[in-house]
């Protein structure tokens, strides 16, 4: 399967700020049977599940509101997968979401830490 270019440079982006501000990159697009985290980062002690939206406008709305109740599920269960398998039950996690606006200025971020609470299927 092809990887979305957008989306990869994105990642790329993302990356990269997250290194500025600290984060310690563990692992991209990491994959399960469930899906695909975009990044799997150390912010301190703590792991963090870095979900990266971007968008060329506002048309849409921001591109954290694109993650919703669903996506926000989704993530949760691929990440307690990653957790199992990599035996991490005890480590405290989060999730983030990263913004990204690409405009003609340059790229814009807007990072939410804690942007959401484990959430799983009823």
């Amino acid at each position: 399967m092809a990887v979305n270019p957008r989306g990869k440079d994105a990642e790329d982006l993302a990356s990269a700020y997250l290194k500025r501000i600290g984060y310690k990159i563990l692992e991209r697009n990491y994959r399960c049977a469930l899906g695909e985290i975009d990044i799997v980062a150390r912010d301190g002690p703590v792991l963090v599940f870095v979900e990266v939206k971007s968008r060329r406008t506002a048309r849409f709305g921001t591109p954290q509101e694109s993650v919703n109740p669903s996506k926000q599920r989704k993530i949760s269960l691929i990440a307690l997968w990653f957790l199992k398998e990599k035996r991490l039950d005890d480590v405290p996690a989060r999730f983030d979401v990263l913004g990204i606006r690409l405009g003609s200025g340059g790229p814009k971020f807007e990072l939410v830490r804690n942007a959401f609470d484990l959430a799983v299927w009823q």
